[in-house]
């Protein structure tokens, strides 16, 4: 490769898309509309694949779209294009206008309360753009690679190490005067071996991710704790089924809490498709146990200065001693419920799972004593209206507060309900590459099938 293909931040700076923001709305009023909202984004990166030391995948990606909303009266109508020009914009906004006159009422429609708009936005240092090349990432992704291929004699084949950098720009803005936007940036290396051969063959891996790309892992780093882990999962044994206690790997306690927060969205609430209804107020985990909202932790992964609507988002305790002190709610499920959108439109925004149990996954093995440390899960038996979990599961048995061979062929299974005040502690091995940020999660019994 001769020629360097430089991630190159998006054309058009805040200001522009602003200014095609504005158009939009003047253009809705212009046509009739009561109410009118629009966001606006350019995204651009660079991605690169390795495998076996040979360059899979190169891309160079640049996007753009523009969606606009407008009510007329109770009436929503929304189109959207990738065509920034004066003309596209009239024709993006007649189309919404059009649709919007032929669809049925909803009394709960429009804009978010106009007193709730963000009248600050905090710096919280979301943008930090990686001048890349890609022959530079194509070397990061072969380092990871080597490294993880050189750790052990027995990590005899690779699925790849890859690289990505991307940049964005959103801006939204509405009606009610309100505009506003952010760049933000993320970056992530990652690797992917195998090892054994036959049927005990074993795949792991492991990444990187951050706001910063000076504050991912070192590569080789990336490779080594990809293979440490393959070899670790080397000769699995199969469990006899049983009942016992379960804890969850920090990268699979995230899904945990992820399944709790799907749960008491406003939108699974008004459609009653919630295993968890009608439940704020209700203990739903142990006493002790708390869930904060954390929407301006610099450079994190969930951090927002304000949600979809242009609402301010604020820190909030979800969960306090165990109970669940309310739902996550925009501005429509808000209404529909008959309550109060709490800057959540588009999701939660940093979710953070009080530790209880300081030493990281040592110490959280020893609270284990005897049972199963899952490490991976697999297939989506989780049903959401019912709160049954069925998956399967691989990882390792524990005796003693200690490993012992590694398992796999098992499933696990309960009712979420249950596990959730089931939950006996919480580490503080927090993984923050997400917007949940939760450290491993103990249960105190779970059924495990197996021969």
């Amino acid at each position: 490769m001769t020629t360097a293909l430089a991630f190159t931040p998006p054309r058009l700076t805040q200001g522009d898309l602003e200014s095609i923001i504005e158009r939009a709305l003047d253009e809705a009023r212009s046509r009739g509309a009561t109410q009118a909202e629009a966001a606006v984004s350019q995204d651009g990166g660079l991605s690169v694949g390795v495998r076996l030391g040979e360059v899979e995948t190169l891309e160079h990606q640049r996007d753009r779209s523009m969606g606009v909303t407008v009510y007329i009266g109770q009436r929503k109508g929304s189109a959207s294009t990738a065509d920034f020009s004066l003309e596209a914009v009239r024709a993006t906004v007649a189309k919404a206008c059009s649709i919007a006159r032929f669809t049925a009422e909803d009394a709960h429609a429009g804009l978010a309360d106009a007193q709730l708009m963000a009248r600050s936005q905090p710096n919280l240092d979301l943008d930090h753009p990686w001048t890349l090349s890609a022959e530079r990432a194509i070397e990061i992704a072969k380092a990871a690679e080597s490294a993880a291929l050189k750790f052990d004699p027995r990590i005899n084949n690779s699925e790849g190490a890859s690289v990505s950098t991307h940049r964005g720009l959103h801006v939204y803005g509405n009606t009610h005067g309100f505009v506003g936007g952010y760049p933000t940036t993320s970056h992530t290396l990652s690797c992917v071996v195998l090892a054994g051969t036959g049927e005990d063959m074993q795949r792991d891996y492991w990444y990187s991710t951050s706001r910063d790309w000076r504050e991912l892992q070192d590569p080789e780093a990336i490779g080594r704790e990809s293979a440490r882990r393959t070899i670790a999962r080397l000769g699995p044994r199969k469990l006899s089924t049983r009942r016992a206690s379960v804890l969850f790997a920090p990268e699979m306690a995230r899904g945990l809490i992820g399944h709790f927060s799907a749960a008491i969205r406003g939108s699974s609430q008004y459609r009653q498709s919630s295993f968890l209804l009608n439940a704020a107020g209700q203990q739903v985990f142990p006493r002790g146990f708390s869930i904060g909202e954390r929407p301006h932790i610099p450079k994190a992964m969930g951090s927002a200065p304000f949600d979809e609507e242009g609402v301010a988002t604020c820190d909030r305790e979800l969960v306090a001693d165990g109970v669940l002190t309310g739902y996550i709610l925009s501005s429509y499920s808000a209404r529909r419920l008959g309550l109060k959108t709490t800057g959540n439109a588009g999701g939660a925004h940093n979710l953070v799972v009080a530790p209880d149990t300081v030493g990281g996954l040592p110490a959280m093995l020893v609270r284990l004593g005897n049972g199963l440390l899952v490490t991976e899960l697999m297939g989506q038996g989780v049903n959401a209206v019912t709160g049954d979990y069925s998956r399967g599961a691989a990882g390792f048995w524990v005796e003693g507060g200690a490993i012992q061979y590694p398992v796999a062929e098992i499933t696990i299974a309960g009712n979420l309900s249950d596990m959730l005040k089931g939950i006996v502690a919480v580490g503080d091995d927090a993984d923050v590459r997400g917007g949940i940020r939760t450290g491993s999660i103990l249960l105190g019994e779970m059924t495990i099938a197996g021969d």
